[in-house]
């Protein structure tokens, strides 16, 4: 059996030869830390240990990098190279295994990831259709009954699918409220759904095109169909906030049922609702704002205006504003305010439509 002595010995040595074959970093205050080295962004480092995981290491604060497995070091002059890592005199020198041994100032480096890191980056650029969607489901829900016998059913489904140079955007919403002392009982019904694509031609401008859908029982709306396209402006494009500013033309189809009901001759007698149906063209002028308000809460506000082409002085627009504030990192709350606006409405219905909504939020990621 081995002696106290000969045990602490051997885990020494066990303990220095694993040492010997992981990512050594020394820092400016001597510490010496093994693991292996994961990814940086030229500011700090993430390395990861056997036992603490991973941590994260001021970038400055370190002297001297030694890797066994090979890195990919992206420059400021939008270069990369990869290999081993060793540093020295304040640059990197990285061991390719085509063009020897490349030098890099350490205030030159924009990013560092390891094997893993760069599959999963290459993989982001251009994911399959099927992978790379985010989005959330909105449901709130409301019951009353005693005097009132209602209820009120709000869903929205968001899901985004976005590259380095593209974007599929698709959502829908519905919005039902129902009263079983009102005739009509369903006093509430409004159904949008919508599909749109955005394509980057410049480094802050991109080309998009759209279809959206509507119903609105408020407004006699059977459906109204916009199909368009134009081009946008990435006003403000950051991690924290994004501001998109968007123009171009769109054709409008809607048909609206609020004439009387008539009965043809036919056998048997059917109802037939006459109704108005608008074909015209219009602009759509828009814009588009999404910020991280701290950690947890995410705003989001559109506005969005369609101006008739053949009609002047009419126009529809349309105004959200939603907050989402996370729980946990799969469900949060959500509250979304809503202004439907339409100039020149059926007789009989009004203007405006304003829906507040609130509920619970799920966020998915494939």
């Amino acid at each position: 059996m081995l002696r106290k002595a000969e045990f602490i010995a051997l885990v020494a040595f066990l303990g220095l030869a694993s040492a010997v074959y992981a990512d050594q970093i020394t820092l400016k205050n001597g510490d010496h830390l093994s693991g292996t080295v994961v990814k940086s962004d030229g500011k700090t480092l993430v390395l990861h240990t056997e036992f603490a995981g991973d941590i994260t290491i001021q970038f400055a604060a370190i002297t001297q990098i030694t890797t066994e497995k090979e890195l990919h070091v992206s420059t400021s002059d939008k270069k990369t190279v990869v290999g081993p890592v060793t540093s020295s005199d304040g640059k990197l020198e990285v061991a390719t295994k085509t063009g020897g041994t490349v030098e890099v100032p350490a205030g030159n480096v924009v990013l560092i990831r390891n094997d893993a890191e760069q599959a999963a980056y290459d993989k982001s650029l251009h994911p399959g259709l099927l992978h790379g969607w985010n989005g959330g489901v909105n449901v709130g829900f409301s019951l009353a009954r005693g005097n009132s016998q209602s209820d009120n059913l709000a869903l929205a489904i968001n899901a985004v699918h976005a590259t380095l140079s593209d974007k599929i955007t698709i959502y829908t919403t519905s919005i039902e409220t129902n009263n079983e002392l009102a005739t009509p009982s369903t006093v509430a019904n409004l159904v949008t759904a919508g599909i749109r694509y955005d394509r980057n031609v410049g480094p802050r401008t991109f080309g998009f095109v759209g279809a959206d859908f509507m119903s609105n029982a408020l407004q006699d709306l059977d459906l109204r169909g916009v199909y368009g396209g134009g081009l946008g402006l990435h006003a403000i494009k950051s991690d924290n906030t994004t501001l998109d500013f968007l123009a171009g033309l769109n054709y409008t189809h809607e048909t609206y049922s609020n004439g009387p009901q008539v009965t043809p001759i036919t056998v048997p007698p059917t109802f037939t609702s006459y109704g108005v149906t608008n074909r015209y063209a219009a602009l759509t002028l828009g814009e588009e704002l999404m910020h991280k308000l701290g950690k947890s809460t995410v705003i989001m506000e559109k506005l969005y205006l369609y101006p008739d082409l053949s009609n002047t002085g009419e126009y529809r627009g349309e105004f959200d504003f939603g907050t989402v504030t996370k729980i946990s990192k799969w469900l949060g709350w959500q509250n979304q305010f809503t202004d439907i606006y339409v100039s020149n409405p059926p007789e009989g219905t009004k203007q405006n439509d304003l829906i507040l909504t609130t509920g619970l939020n799920f966020s998915f990621t494939h």
